[in-house]
């Protein structure tokens, strides 16, 4: 198997996913956690799916409860339902959704702030002014909500995995569309946040402290003073329940592909998405009905410790172990007959850096260190990655270099080849990264007629080969003594 010539990793998350892709799932099987390693992260993001789905179907059921005089319970309810029939087809819909309904959007988020900031040119100052009693603390347990936002990369790949591959051509407009939609949303995410500050001490001296968090309030506050009382609190609650459905939807649909992963690997079933889809969206509404606003900043400020000893340990291993000590393949590997099931690398690091943060987070260490638990997992992940490579030598990436095809991984460009094959097996059509060789030996061993001596009959699927989606395996079976050498088990023939 040849590898092809490897690209320069700018950003190397959000690149990763455009480049090869694939999401933050597979990009973490090969980056330090091996197969069924992954799964201990799936958790992790499912967990982020649904609490962030919590969060923002909660601030959809304050605008219902505002605007159309809904009790809070139903409306978390509606929040929820409201969303299933949106996700069940798929990332091409969601596309259009969002392509859709972003002029609106941008109008009604747009509009507002420009009025209110060239009508009161004061109200800037005052924003500026305002400062609530501030310490290192206060910003440190701030901070942990806002790094708890750090696993939002695993849903920005969702979307840029959808990427063209990147060639002379198009390369400042492949970057730019990369890093705006990747990378980039830690901007957009901090001006919406600013904009949220800006809006709540506008209104607070009117409605009150409590208040002045919801997003409805903010909106119909602001927009008292450009339009008619009649318009606005329908334009208010438009643009509430717009902004939340076009982040739910990501939330539940990115959840029930992380669920499918984890859940399928473990049981080796696969019921189909839509019942993840309902499982992550359960547990959101358990959280909404749970009253989840009244704890959100303990809720988030213990997340926070977990995502950031993982999407680190990612990153740091595909920095450092990848480009800088070359202990990890450059290329990502995520087929379950390459890998290692647990790679001790990303595994031992991430439960060490998320246990004593988390240690940290509850007081174990003193109160005076609480608030800077997602610092002490953000350092010991970028510690003990490369520690863990060093001490381990790279060993434990991959269960062998070759699978068995000729043909490179990449294209000249450094793209994913774009040639496919055809399963012997399934005779399915898979494009070069979703394949699995095999060897002269054992295609013998498959007893293949003399007419298929063809490439395509020499390869085989990775689904069929190693049994990776649904563990019903296609293969025929052979004796165990034709592929290891005595015995009288049967099996299923493997490439090792």
């Amino acid at each position: 198997m040849r590898r092809g010539r490897h690209p320069r990793h700018r950003f190397p998350v959000g690149d990763y996913g455009a480049r090869y892709n694939i999401d933050l799932d597979l990009i973490t099987r090969g980056s330090g956690f091996g197969y069924y390693g992954s799964v201990l992260t799936s958790v992790i993001f499912t967990s982020f799916t649904f609490i962030f789905f919590a969060l923002e179907g909660s601030i959809m059921a304050q605008g219902l409860r505002h605007g159309l005089g809904l009790p809070l319970w139903l409306g978390y309810l509606v929040s929820t339902v409201v969303i299933i029939p949106l996700v069940v087809y798929g990332m091409k819909a969601l596309a259009k959704l969002q392509t859709w309904t972003n002029p609106l959007w941008l109008v009604l988020i747009v509009a507002p702030i420009g009025y209110l900031v060239v009508a009161d040119p004061g109200s800037v100052q005052r924003f500026l002014d305002h400062k609530p009693g501030v310490d290192a603390a206060a910003v440190m347990l701030g901070a942990g909500v806002c790094l708890s936002l750090m696993a939002q990369i695993g849903e920005q790949i969702d979307y840029l995995r959808f990427m063209p591959p990147k060639t002379a051509a198009n390369r400042r407009s492949w970057w730019i569309s990369m890093i705006a939609a990747g990378p980039g949303w830690v901007f957009s995410g901090a001006a919406k946040q600013i904009i949220g500050g800006y809006l709540a001490v506008y209104i607070v001296d009117a409605v009150g402290a409590a208040a002045a968090v919801e997003p409805i309030e903010q909106f119909t506050g602001a927009l008292k003073r450009m339009l008619p009382v009649w318009l606005v609190v329908p334009l208010a609650l438009l643009l509430v329940v717009l902004s939340q459905v076009k982040i739910n939807v990501t939330n539940a649909y990115s959840g029930s592909l992380a669920w499918t992963n984890s859940v399928t690997r473990v049981r080796r079933r696969y019921p189909g998405r839509l019942v993840f889809v309902v499982v992550n969206l359960a547990f959101a509404l358990i959280l909404m009905e749970a009253d989840m606003f009244s704890f959100l900043n303990s809720l988030l400020s213990f997340y926070s410790t977990c995502a950031i000893a993982w999407v680190v340990t990612v990153a740091t291993d595909i920095m450092v172990n990848k480009f800088l000590l070359g202990l990890s393949p450059k290329q990502p590997e995520f087929r379950r007959g390459m890998l290692y099931a647990v790679n001790p690398v990303g595994v031992t690091t991430f439960v060490a850096s998320s246990s004593i943060s988390i240690a940290i987070h509850f007081g174990a260490f003193g109160s005076g260190l609480q608030p800077f638990a997602p610092v002490a997992a953000m350092v010991i992940a970028l510690v003990l990655t490369p520690a863990m490579a060093i001490a381990t030598r790279g060993g434990y990436y991959l269960r062998r270099t070759d699978d068995g095809i000729d043909e490179p991984m990449l294209d000249a460009d450094g793209n994913p080849s774009g040639a496919r094959f055809t399963c012997q097996v399934c005779e399915q059509g898979y494009e070069r990264a979703g394949r699995a060789g095999e060897r002269a030996r054992w295609r013998d061993l498959l007893a293949l007629p003399e007419h298929r001596s063809d490439r395509a009959a020499r390869v085989a699927c990775a689904s069929t080969m190693m049994d990776a989606l649904t563990g019903h395996d296609l293969r025929p079976r052979v004796p165990c003594r034709h592929l290891y050498g005595g015995g009288d088990r049967w099996g299923f023939a493997c490439p090792r």
